[in-house]
């Protein structure tokens, strides 16, 4: 599929609210588990644990009242709003992102995004939650995202995109780099959905990426992860691997890791709807790529000592 209509989400810097606190570690007790290395990478490797975790680990369960919760902020989570591309510029609201009990998730609260829109720029907002720290460079990238096929609310047909991306802070830097999987239950851009994209970028104007599109409908929960070592960029939906990019389509600078739920355009009026994405955990691992098993036990080793957030990532 031809995507000359793909631009970055760094073409214009937003405002952003919730400033981070002071990072605040959690305590890890028992055995957090140990990451293991793919195929490709050799022998799994031990991840030593510390009294506050694995080293070069972040790992969240976004277990939280609230987005005002203090150690949302202290946890170096940040919510954007004003202005600002993709999708309806000057929509991004706070408004949208809530932590909820979910029956369908692992266990646990959820992160939940959910834009609405009544077909009107001035009925829209779309909402984008990331890190505040730009500490994340090779390794392995995992997050479990519920995708939505049908809105919350309302009628269904909008474009909206669904994502999951680690990206560096300025597309004029020379060693731009971003990294996506994007969710299109309804296509856009004339493309004709459900799809994931999974998107590596070199440049970010002009745009120079490399992408794969998987056809399919996957409304649901789902792990994603991207392994960025040894000059390889990897994509894996629930384990199975999706897409690699090499060469110039890999990171060459730090990134901060954003979850994002927005509208391409606004194709029709018709009332007010609403769209879902939720998170269930988020994981990184730095200069290490993970096994799928190894990270499913890891996460789950992470629930069991009741360790909701740990974060021993080298400061950049």
């Amino acid at each position: 599929m031809s995507q000359p209509r793909r631009i970055s989400r760094r073409r214009v810097r937003t405002a952003l609210v919730l400033p981070a606190l002071l990072c605040v570690l959690a305590a890890c007790s028992g055995d957090p588990g140990t990451g293991g290395a793919s195929d490709a990478a050799g022998p799994a490797r031990e991840a030593s644990p510390t009294p506050t975790g694995p080293p070069g680990t972040l790992f969240d369960d976004f277990d939280y009242t609230g987005v005002y919760d203090p150690s949302f902020a202290a946890h170096g989570w940040q919510l954007r709003t004003g202005g600002g591309g993709p999708g309806i510029k000057g929509t991004w609201s706070a408004d949208g992102a809530s932590f909820l009990s979910d029956p369908t998730a692992e266990g646990g609260k959820v992160l939940r995004l959910r834009s609405s829109t009544d077909g009107t720029k001035q009925g829209t907002t779309q909402v984008e939650v990331q890190t505040t720290s730009r500490n994340f460079f090779t390794g392995t990238f995992a997050a479990r995202v519920h995708f939505s096929d049908e809105p919350a609310s309302g009628r269904d047909g909008d474009h909206v995109v669904q994502t999951f991306f680690p990206i560096s802070p300025s597309d004029a830097s020379e060693n731009y780099s971003e990294l996506d999987f994007e969710y299109l239950p309804n296509g856009g851009w004339g493309s004709v959905g459900p799809q994931l994209d999974t998107v590596s970028w070199h440049k970010a104007d002009p745009p120079d990426r490399v992408h794969q599109t998987l056809k399919r409908r996957l409304g649901g929960w789902h792990t994603l992860m991207i392994t960025a070592m040894d000059g390889e960029v990897t994509y894996s939906l629930d384990g199975k691997k999706l897409f690699t990019s090499s060469g110039k389509y890999v990171p060459r600078d730090r990134m901060d890791v954003h979850f994002s739920n927005w509208f391409i355009d606004l194709p029709f009026a018709g009332g007010p709807r609403s769209w879902d994405m939720k998170v269930d955990w988020v994981y990184y691992k730095a200069d290490e790529a993970v096994a799928p098993a190894d990270l499913r036990k890891t996460v789950a080793d992470f629930r069991t000592a009741g360790t909701a957030h740990v974060d021993t990532v080298p400061k950049g």
